[in-house]
């Protein structure tokens, strides 16, 4: 088998491979990572909130949104958004939003969902005391999650979310669906064009499996870092 393995189409398309598709799926994984993040934190106070129906909206979100695959979260979000964009701002067709526009709302807006519990894991992790140290300092409830309990859940949280977001660069590779240049797309492109399929998808594989493997075994080595000892 491996004497049929055509050593050389990996030689010539590597350069193309990673300047083209692993550049688009470093820059969607980071972009998503961060927006996932934001609006996930967000969610997570919403559903530790006292306010039962801040609580409900965050927890049927996150329920909703973790009970569907990601593939079809990601056609929908490709077929939706332009009419949503359209319906907004009362266009009479609907908007070109792209596939990059689109694939990032799909990865934030899904990916925030398992942020969210990584990060209430975090803010419950916290002491209590320390919560009613703030407000008796006269800090309300949000100015206590800024300033005393964000930081530490944060510092505690870092493996996970960074476990995560090894997950979220490996879904990237599935806007593949939707004939978007990332690192499979890119791949696939030069296998269907050169007959190379076993070449290139064994390569990407590769590829994946060191770069998330190395990852991985600095994610283990940061958490004896960093996390807060008690």
């Amino acid at each position: 088998m491996l004497g049929n393995f055509d050593f050389d189409i990996i030689a010539r398309s590597w350069v193309y491979l990673f300047q083209t598709g692993m550049v688009f799926t470093l820059q969607l994984t980071g972009l998503a990572m961060v927006g996932g993040i934001l609006l996930g934190t967000l969610l997570a106070m919403m559903r530790l909130s006292s306010s039962r129906a801040l609580s409900l909206a965050a927890g049927t979100y996150v329920n909703l949104i973790r009970s569907i695959p990601l593939v079809l979260v990601i056609f929908w979000f490709y077929f939706l958004v332009p009419y949503i964009a359209a319906w907004v701002i009362g266009a009479a067709e609907p908007v070109k939003v792209g596939g990059f526009s689109s694939a990032l709302i799909t990865f934030i807006m899904f990916e925030a969902a398992y942020y969210c519990e990584i990060m209430r894991s975090g803010i419950q992790s916290i002491p209590r005391g320390q919560v009613w140290a703030g407000q008796a300092l006269g800090m309300n409830y949000w100015q206590s999650m800024k300033s005393i309990v964000l930081p530490q859940a944060f510092r505690n949280m870092i493996p996970v979310l960074l476990t995560q977001t090894i997950v979220l660069f490996q879904d990237v590779s599935l806007v593949y669906v939707l004939s978007i240049p990332d690192f499979v797309g890119a791949a696939a492109k030069v296998a269907q064009r050169d007959g190379r399929l076993v070449e290139m998808y064994t390569f990407v594989a590769v590829v994946y499996f060191v770069l998330c493997f190395a990852l991985s075994a600095l994610v283990k080595r940061l958490h004896a870092r960093v996390a807060i000892i008690r």
